[in-house]
């Protein structure tokens, strides 16, 4: 059923930063997200991204149609940081894919979420940035470790290659459409994820992820 583009669902707290706007396409309230960002909703939203050699799991309830999904850049933060887990979903520790899974998942535990209705999609970890180390199988290995870590099986992914990807996801059904970026001009995606591993380079934090060109 098409959302009505006047009522436009609150966001849950804290994740008014996103930036969310009205698909006439698809009738339905978009959530979309940046590398960094995750975002969770019960309003039956839509949460799009695009991804190189970044991750989104994609995660949601199957009894409460309650999902949300992140994106991160890198897989670990040395466990010694001084930010606390849970505390904003506002904060760039979710660059890294221990703060992002933890967050997400904490974040759908909070809102009545339970452990054993969990569903798990995974995309991205694409090798878009030739000139660098693989970060995106890197990626890829770090969230399947996670995953099962936490007793959780993934019900369908579309990782790796050379492809980067634009990714809706519907959480209250679990829908996902996925589109593989391989002929269009990538020169956009290459240029953000180069940009942003330089921001992080710049920021003097205790993470012991080592970059390489």
């Amino acid at each position: 059923m098409e959302h009505n583009p006047t009522n436009q669902p609150e966001p849950e707290k804290c994740f008014e930063h996103v930036n969310r706007y009205y698909d006439s396409k698809l009738g339905v309230w978009c959530a979309k997200i940046l590398p960094g960002e995750f975002y969770v909703t019960a309003h039956g939203e839509m949460i799009s991204t695009v991804l190189g050699s970044c991750i989104s799991a994609c995660v949601r309830d199957v009894k409460l149609g309650i999902g949300g999904m992140n994106h991160f850049m890198l897989p670990l933060q040395n466990e010694h940081s001084s930010a606390q887990w849970g505390s904003n979903a506002n904060t760039s520790e979710t660059r890294y894919g221990n703060w992002a899974m933890e967050y997400l998942l904490n974040t759908l535990y909070k809102l009545g979420c339970t452990k054993k209705n969990l569903e798990v999609k995974l995309f991205g970890g694409g090798q878009v940035l030739a000139s660098m180390t693989d970060i995106g199988q890197r990626n890829i290995l770090f969230v399947y470790d996670f995953l099962r870590k936490e007793g959780l099986n993934v019900k369908a992914a579309d990782v790796g290659d050379i492809y980067s990807r634009k990714i809706l996801y519907f959480p209250d059904t679990g829908s996902v459409k996925v589109r593989r970026i391989i002929t269009t001009k990538n020169e956009t995606i290459i240029q953000r994820e180069k940009g942003y591993l330089d921001s992080i380079r710049k920021q003097k934090d205790d993470s012991d992820i080592e970059l390489f060109d």
